[in-house]
Formats: C-alpha cells, structure tokens, sequence
C-alpha cells in the first residue's frame, strides 16, 4: 500500500473546504489531513479537528485561536492550534505537506497560495484570485517552485479535463475556451428591476450552493469575469481565445474549440466534489461522493448568448475581464480589490445591487496600474484599491 498523501486545507470551513473533506472522508486509506485553516469558526472547525484529527488547525484570529485551543484540550484532541496570517503560510508550504487545497475566498488566500507554490506543492486552486490578483506573479513562483498547479473552479477543471495533456501543443491545437455561465437568478429579470436586488435574493443561485461573496459575483457576472481573467493565466491563450455563453442547465461546465472546430465538453452533476475529486487523485481519477448524470432525466440543454440578455447593460462587469487584460498587470489585482469591496458594501445594505459595476469601473478609473513585481507590490496595490473604492461607495450615500 502507498504512502497516504497529507493534505492541507486552506478555508475548511467554507463551501469548498466542507466538500474536500466529504472526498477525503471517503477516501481514508489514500489521504491524512495534515492542518485545517479557517478564520473565526470556531464550532465548525472543533468538529473538522474531531473528525480529521489534523495536525495543526489555524485560526486567523488570535481570540478564535485561543477559543479553539481551550475546546480541544477540554475534547483530549491533540492538534496544535495556531493563528495569523503567518500560520497559513506555514501549514502551506510545510515540508511534510504533499498537496494544498487553495479555497480561502477572496484576496487573503493569496500569501499562502504563493507560499505552496514556491515550496513546489501540488496545488489545487479553488481561490481565483490567486492568479486574477497574483498574475505573472504566481505564476513565476509555480514554476520557479516546480508546483503543480489543478484548477478546481468547475469551469477550470471542465477546461483542464478537455485539453491534450501536454500543454506544448495547446497554441497549435486550440481555436478558444468557451466558459458557460448559468447567468444566475436575474438573467430574466427586466433591468429597470435591478436596483430593486436585495442581499437575500442575490445570495439565491438557481444550481450551486456557494458562499455570499461568489454568489453576488455569480448575480452580478462578475464571477464570470474573474473566471476569464483566471482562464488567461492558467491556459496560457490571449483574451481573444476566451468565450463566455449562458447555459442555464450547468450541466456542460466548458468547453474547448480545437483549430478543426470540433468541440469537446466536460458535463456533469452541479457539484463541487467532481472537480475537487479529479485535483486530488489527478491523473487518476477516483470516487466523489456525487451523483451520477442521468441523461434519461435530463432537461434539454440550452445556450444563449450574452447580448440575448442586454450584455452589456445587464452584465456590465463581465466586459472588464477583457478590458484589464489588455492593461497593465496589476488591473486585474485593482478590479478585484474594487469588487470584494463593492459586494461587501452591498450586502451590508450600504449601496444598490446595480451600484456595485459602478464602484469597479470607478477605481479602475482612479488607478494607474503599475506592474507588480512581489507580493509586497501586490498587496500595496490591493491596499489602495481598497482605499479608493472605498471613497467611492462613500460617494454614492
């Protein structure tokens, strides 16, 4: 029998990291837990550390740390509780670790995201903004690191699973990427209704079960344009390679149009544990715990095309994936800085549904890009868009 693979999990307690140990639960004899990360839940992940026995579980924050540590010392579990930022870097990149499952949301995954790839890790990215903030960044720390990179977005994985194994032949072989979008719960919706979206009904995604943030991305498309911009780093192709077309079903996840026009196409049950299940045992394959798709119950399968939906008054967003693209590097790091402010102020009530483009074009507005060479560089840009989306919600009250 092979040695069992030690896994960190950056994020346990959120969506992603909740359906990565359903896999590794099913698997035991393949997969340990090495370390669990979150940042404040603590009730959840005392029940992750029951379970996994891990060896080490972060809690960002120190007065969660401590909460943490009390209970299992009272529960006789011996994990080693840690906290801060550092720590997550730490259980990343550790020696021991064989792969990482990058699922902490949003710009704080990126350090320990960098930190697993210069340690030369097997990395499975469910944080896009690893690369839509990280850029040329990350990607010189994969390949300096020597880590192996799985994309788990369902989208990313659909894409991986249909390309030709060896990526050398990819700018010969392939005419473009075509990503499919659900279009979320307001494709229908008349756009004079927009500014009427309520954090509650925005939160509602007609297929996935996901987290606030990613499913006011999904409503906005925003998602969609953080999925293009992560599409360009990870394949290698230019902006105009990339494709974006509703299907509403989310039962094709993407797909690969080749130089002779022939099409190949993942499909699948809506579930994250098919493409989290493929990034562990790659190149294998192994079981996920999801159902299988039955074709005889399947409804029939539609596309339509964003300007059948008002792109781009409906879908403003979706348009500056492109648009950052084609400037310098760190605007795409600006307009997801901008976003995760945005969305936060809309679900606190402090700006409108369709106010949250406005805040993205805005910042993208008031800053130069410069081109990041670090994460020091990285992370002083974040900060600055955060500083000037920031002023601009406090302009729209």
């Amino acid at each position: 029998m092979s040695t069992p693979q030690r896994i960190t999990v950056l994020g346990s307690t959120g969506s992603i990291g909740k359906s990565t140990l359903d896999v590794l639960s099913r698997h035991p004899d393949r997969f340990r837990v090495h370390a669990l990360t979150a940042s404040t839940q603590v009730d959840l992940m005392l029940t992750q550390c029951a379970q996994f026995r891990p060896q080490v579980a972060v809690m960002v924050d120190p007065q969660a740390a401590r909460a943490l540590a009390d209970r299992l010392r009272a529960e006789g579990i011996q994990t080693e509780v840690r906290s801060g930022v550092a720590a997550l870097d730490a259980v990343a990149s550790d020696p021991e670790v064989d792969a990482v499952m990058a699922a902490i949301v949003g710009a704080a995954g990126l350090s320990p995201c960098l930190a697993a790839a210069r340690a030369g890790k097997r990395l499975l990215l469910a944080n896009k903004e690893a690369l839509v903030v990280g850029g040329e960044v990350f990607l010189s720390a994969v390949k300096e690191g020597g880590a192996v990179l799985l994309p788990i977005d369902s989208e990313h994985s659909a894409i991986f699973q249909s390309l030709p194994e060896d990526p050398a032949t990819w700018p010969r072989r392939v005419d473009k990427i075509i990503l499919t979008a659900s279009g979320g719960p307001f494709r229908g919706l008349e756009l004079g209704s927009l500014k009427e979206v309520t954090p509650e009904q925005a939160c509602a995604h007609p297929n996935w079960v996901m987290g606030r943030k990613i499913s006011v991305d999904s409503a906005t498309m925003m998602n969609k344009a953080l999925e293009v911009i992560e599409a360009r780093y990870l394949f290698g192709l230019a902006p105009r390679q990339l494709e974006v077309v509703i299907h509403p079903q989310s039962v094709i996840h993407s797909m690969v149009q080749f130089t002779d026009h022939s099409v190949v196409a993942q499909l699948g049950t809506p579930d994250m544990r098919v493409p989290i299940a493929y990034g562990l045992s790659w190149p294998e394959r192994m079981s996920s715990g999801a159902a299988a798709l039955d074709f005889r119950a399947l409804a029939p399968m539609t596309f339509e095309s964003m300007e059948e939906h008002g792109h781009p008054e409906r879908f403003p967003g979706l348009k500056l994936a492109w648009q950052t693209l084609e400037g310098p590097s760190g605007s795409c790091a600006v307009l997801n800085a901008a976003n995760e402010v945005a969305v936060d102020a809309f679900l606190n009530r402090r700006i409108r549904f369709d106010q949250i483009h406005h805040v993205n074009d805005a910042t993208l507005g008031r800053i130069h890009s410069a081109r990041p060479q670090n994460l020091e560089d990285l992370l002083a840009l974040d900060r600055q868009s955060r500083e000037q989306a920031r002023e601009v919600v406090a302009g729209l009250n």
